[in-house]
């Protein structure tokens, strides 16, 4: 049978290969940050990781993770409801609703896992989930795990949604579902619009803040912040991994009760084990940190409007942004791919996006400015991008 399914195989990865749409991994042998080395040992600056805050090389964070190992372990070895909860979890846990300010806090290995695990345990057939159009593939596939009834908006459009929401009246209880920045456009979802058409039409709200908690709002907490929702949202989702210190782990968040039950039926969270001793020391100094001071929000968002402003002035088509993400359209998956080659050449190093991570016919170039980065490295970046962009005749 193999033999069969291993032609089938390397026919589609030809297929795949053929139409430039094949993925290849880029190997890094350096700590993450502005500046990093790949495996020619040259140095490059990076433009495509989600290290926001620039904390995932942060000494800090790596003494608390030190500190961590020593006084707790290298693993738990369990999941948390038989022997794998210790105090840095829950510490970890009250550390997140405080930040967001809810009333508590799940802890999972990944926020794949938190969007993965938590609509099948709150929501039966009876209900509905409207879901944003561009959420994240992990919010679809948590979707589809559950019985609810689904129903599906244009991404941001809230005339779609206010439609979505009159036709699941006959449902019982009704979630709306949108990312709060949208990973591939930089664009922030309307929460202060949802939040209101959630009101009037009787139904919760779902927040990923994935690409937002460090990024988005004065101090960093989120689009909740951006629109003075702080403790008004049922469920948040997010993750450590990005602007947290870019490590692993990811959250649900909101009312109590909710996090009770996810607790008591979530899939990921009762089967899978606890995150590690070292992830939950660092999160709990990472939050510190935060509370702290607002220096690093500040450096990025000064950054990023430095950057777009720059590059819309060399002639770039960007996406309207108010995060991190800057995307710069180039519409051809294989231009994509051959202007991220040459940007690499020329030391920077960024990835191009396309189908079936974006729509066919959207490709572009994903950048992502950090508060690591410095304006020399934005000047540079902004040089290779208009010298290669003019080789390849996008500007």
């Amino acid at each position: 049978m193999y033999q069969n399914f291993k032609t089938h195989l390397q026919a589609e990865l030809s297929g795949i290969e053929q139409a430039g749409l094949y993925k290849k991994e880029r190997i890094i042998i350096s700590p993450q940050g502005a500046v990093i080395r790949v495996a020619d040992g040259k140095e490059v600056l990076n433009f495509c990781a989600n290290n926001y805050l620039g904390l995932s090389n942060n000494a800090e964070l790596k003494d608390a993770a030190k500190k961590a190992l020593d006084s707790h372990g290298y693993g738990v070895s369990s999941v948390r409801f038989i022997c794998g909860t210790q105090d840095i979890h829950k510490q970890l846990e009250a550390s997140i609703a405080r930040f967001f300010g809810t009333e508590d806090t799940i802890l999972y290995a990944a926020c794949f896992d938190a969007n993965g695990g938590v609509f099948e345990p709150l929501l039966g057939e009876e209900d509905a989930i409207i879901s944003d159009a561009l959420n994240h593939a992990s919010i679809i596939d948590g979707v589809r795990l559950c019985k609810a009834q689904r129903y599906r908006y244009a991404n941001a459009d809230m005339e779609d949604l206010e439609n979505q929401l009159k036709t699941s009246q006959a449902q019982r209880f009704r979630l709306i579902v949108t990312d709060g920045v949208f990973s591939m456009d930089g664009n922030v979802a309307p929460l202060d619009k949802i939040y209101a058409l959630a009101e009037k039409y009787n139904a919760m709200v779902m927040v990923d803040e994935s690409h937002s908690a460090g990024v988005v709002g004065n101090t960093g907490r989120g689009v909740t912040e951006r629109y003075n929702l702080r403790g008004k949202i049922e469920i948040i989702t997010g993750t450590l991994g990005k602007a947290f210190g870019g490590a692993i782990g990811g959250f649900t968040t909101g009312k109590k009760e909710i996090i009770d039950l996810l607790r008591q039926r979530s899939r990921p969270y009762l089967f899978s084990n606890s995150i590690p001793p070292m992830v939950a020391g660092a999160g709990i100094r990472m939050f510190e940190m935060m509370d702290e001071t607002n220096e690093l929000q500040d450096k990025l968002h000064k950054n990023t409007a430095y950057f777009v402003e720059r590059m819309k002035a060399a002639g770039f088509d960007i996406k309207p942004t108010e995060s991190a993400i800057c995307a710069v359209m180039l519409y051809d998956a294989k231009l994509s791919q051959e202007m991220a080659a040459k940007l690499l050449s020329e030391g920077i190093y960024v990835t191009g996006f396309y189908f079936p991570v974006v729509p066919k016919g959207q490709a572009r170039i994903r950048v992502q400015i950090s508060a690591a980065h410095e304006t020399e490295h934005l000047d540079k970046c902004i040089a290779a991008f208009t010298k290669v962009g003019k080789e390849l005749k996008v500007i």
